[in-house]
C-alpha cells in the first residue's frame, strides 16, 4: 500500500505541474489576444487551430499516446484560450464605459450572465430582483439608465415591458426571453411609446464563457436603430448574430426548443415508467444510449417551470408536438408491421435531411 500511495503522490505532483503549465499557457494566450487586437486580427484563426491539433497528434504518436486523447486535450486548451482572448476583447472594447445598466431579474441565472457580461464591458450595473440585488422593486429605481435588460420569467416580462412603455425610459431596452409571442404586446407598446426597444434571445445557457459557436438572435420590433445598438454590444465577441422577425422566431423555436425538449422529456419519462433501474441499464448501456442519456440528464436538471413556459406559451409549439407524436406512431406502426422497407425509408429520409442541413451553402 505504501508503494501505491507513493505512486498516487507522484500522480498528484504531475497533475499540479500540468495545471501550472495550463496557467502559463493561459497567460501567453492573453498576450496573443493583445497582439491580435493591436493588429486588428480576428480572435479565431481556424488554420492555426488545425496546425496546433495536427502537431499535438504527431507528438502523441511519437510518445506512444492516443492521438485522439491529445486532440481532446488540445481542443479543451484552445477553447479555454479563446475564452480568455474573447473576454480580453470585450474588456478592451469598453462599450459601456461611463454608462449605467439595469438588469431586471439580475439574480436569475441568465440575468446574472448579463450582469457579468455588461460589467466586463465597463457598464456600472445595477440589479433589480425581489430575490436580492441592488433593488427589490425595479419600478422604485430612477430608470434613467443607458441600458435596461428585462431578464425576468416570460410570464412576468410582458407586464414589465407594458409598465416600462408607460414610463418611457430614455435608454435602450431589451428582453431576453426564449419566446416572443408572450411579450408581443409589451414590445409593441414600447415601440409605440417611442422607446428604443428590441428583443434578444441568447441561444446558450448561463454557464457559457466562450461565445464562439453560440447563436444570439435579435428580433427587430420596429426600432432598427435599437437592434443595431444591441448588436454592437456583442461585436467584440465571436457569437453568431442572427436577425429574425417575431412570428418567424417563435415558429422556429417550436422545433429548436419545443421539439428537442419534448423529445428528451419523453425519453426520460419512458425510462422512469419502464421500471428498469439505472444500475441495470448502466450495465448494458450503449454509446448511443449514453449520449442520449447525457442530454436528457442535463435537461432534467433545468428549471421545470421555465421549460413548461417554453412548451405552453408558444403559439406555434403545437405543430412541433404533433409532428413528434405522429413520427413516434409512424415508427411504431412500421415496426409492428414488420415492414423493413418502410423502416429503411425512414432512416434514409432522416439521413438525407441531416446531410442537407449540414451541407455548406
Amino acid at each position: 500500500m505504501s508503494n501505491l500511495d507513493d505512486l498516487r503522490d507522484e500522480l498528484a505532483r504531475i497533475d499540479h505541474e500540468l495545471l501550472e503549465l495550463v496557467a502559463r499557457r493561459q497567460e501567453v494566450s492573453a498576450r496573443v489576444g493583445d497582439r491580435k487586437r493591436a493588429a486588428r486580427k480576428p480572435t479565431r484563426d481556424y488554420q492555426q487551430e488545425k496546425m496546433v491539433i495536427e502537431r499535438a497528434r504527431a507528438v502523441a504518436n511519437e510518445l506512444g499516446l492516443s492521438p485522439r486523447l491529445a486532440e481532446d486535450i488540445v481542443l479543451s486548451l484552445i477553447r479555454s484560450s479563446l475564452a480568455v482572448q474573447e473576454r480580453g476583447s470585450v474588456v478592451a472594447a469598453a462599450r459601456g464605459g461611463g454608462q449605467r445598466a439595469l438588469v431586471i431579474g439580475g439574480c436569475g441565472k441568465m440575468g446574472g450572465w448579463f450582469v457579468r457580461f455588461l460589467a466586463s464591458q465597463g457598464f456600472e450595473v445595477e440589479t433589480a430582483d425581489p430575490a436580492g440585488g441592488d433593488h427589490a422593486d425595479w419600478a422604485a429605481t430612477s430608470l434613467d439608465h443607458d441600458l435596461i435588460v428585462v431578464a425576468t420569467p416570460m410570464v412576468v416580462a410582458n407586464e414589465v415591458l407594458e409598465r416600462l412603455a408607460e414610463i418611457r425610459p430614455p435608454g435602450l431596452v431589451f428582453d431576453i426571453g426564449s419566446l416572443k409571442s408572450p411579450v408581443r404586446s409589451g414590445l409593441a407598446a414600447m415601440a409605440e411609446a417611442g422607446v428604443r426597444v428590441t428583443s434578444l434571445h441568447p441561444m446558450f445557457g448561463p454557464d457559457v464563457e466562450l461565445l464562439s459557436g453560440e447563436h444570439l438572435i435579435f428580433v427587430d420590433v420596429g426600432c432598427p436603430d435599437a437592434t443595431e445598438e444591441a448588436e454592437a454590444l456583442f461585436a467584440s465577441t465571436m457569437a453568431t448574430r442572427v436577425r429574425m422577425d417575431l412570428e418567424g422566431h417563435d415558429r422556429v423555436m417550436g422545433f429548436v426548443l419545443g421539439l428537442s425538449h419534448a423529445l428528451n422529456i419523453t425519453f426520460f419519462t419512458a425510462l422512469a415508467r419502464s421500471g428498469e433501474t439505472t444500475p441495470r441499464l448502466a450495465d448494458v448501456s450503449s454509446t448511443t444510449f449514453e449520449a442520449q442519456l447525457d442530454v436528457a440528464r442535463a435537461l432534467a436538471g433545468e428549471n421545470p417551470h421555465m421549460y413548461f413556459e417554453i412548451q405552453s406559451l408558444n403559439e406555434y409549439g403545437d405543430a412541433a408536438l404533433k409532428e413528434l407524436v405522429a413520427a413516434a406512431e409512424r415508427v411504431r406502426d412500421v415496426v409492428e408491421a414488420g415492414d423493413e422497407a418502410a423502416f429503411v425509408a425512414l432512416m434514409s429520409a432522416g439521413r438525407d435531411y441531416l446531410e442537407s442541413r449540414s451541407a455548406p451553402d
